[in-house]
Parts: C-alpha cells; sequence; structure tokens
C-alpha cells in the first residue's frame, strides 16, 4: 500500500518555526515529485511548495518564499517543510503528495498529485 505520513505540525507562536516531515512508505520516493498543499478553514487548498525529483523547487504564494523552504531526502524516503517566522495566516491543515515525475520539473497542480497523506495541523497563534 503506498502511503504518504505527514508529521510535525502543532501550535506554534507567530514568529515560530516548524518543520513538517513527509515519509512515504511502501515505496521509495525516488523518481517522484514531492507537493506541499495547505488547506486553512474555510478555505480552497492551495500549493505551497513542491520539489522536484532532481532537486528542483518551486513555491507557491509570495507569502511563503522568503520563508518556508522544501527539501527532499531521498535516503530517509522523506521530504521536508522548513517553515519559519511562522504568521497567523499559515494556520491550516498541511497536506503532502506525490506524483510520478522522474525528469521534468514539479507543479502545483493538485489535479497531477495521485499519492497524498492524511495531513497535519498547523496552529499560528499566540
Amino acid at each position: 500500500q503506498l502511503q504518504l505520513v505527514e508529521s510535525g505540525g502543532g501550535l506554534v507562536q507567530p514568529g515560530g518555526s516548524l518543520r513538517l516531515s513527509c515519509a512515504a512508505s511502501g515505496f521509495t520516493l525516488d523518481g517522484y515529485a514531492i507537493g506541499w498543499f495547505r488547506q486553512a478553514p474555510g478555505k480552497e487548498r492551495e500549493g505551497v511548495s513542491c520539489i522536484s525529483n532532481r532537486g528542483s523547487k518551486s513555491y507557491g504564494p509570495d507569502s511563503v518564499k522568503d520563508r518556508f523552504t522544501i527539501s527532499r531526502n531521498n535516503a530517509m524516503n522523506t521530504v521536508y517543510l522548513q517553515m519559519n517566522s511562522l504568521k497567523p495566516e499559515d494556520t491550516a491543515d498541511y497536506y503532502c503528495a506525490a506524483v510520478w515525475r522522474p525528469h521534468a520539473g514539479c507543479v502545483l497542480n493538485e489535479g497531477q498529485y495521485a499519492i497524498w497523506g492524511q495531513g497535519t495541523q498547523v496552529i499560528v497563534s499566540s
């Protein structure tokens, strides 16, 4: 069974940091592009960041580009999202997703992603 499991969410004060992890089980991430998406209460899901199989990165909202960093460790079969200087508007459920895409860059089109995790909640509040 192909699964992605997110972890690392929680409650953090504004200005704080969290590192989300996305671990694959039942398959290896080698060959897959991985995306992080988030859905805030009452809002549509949006793409946050993605990383291609070869390590190229893309970021979605301008508001995260200087604060979030995506990385991958294929040996650990895990992708990370380092989130710094968190703001209340970053509060959301965060999901990782995978798509088989061994050669091309990644895209933040959620319709292309075939394997999804269950999500991890991030709450930024004082």
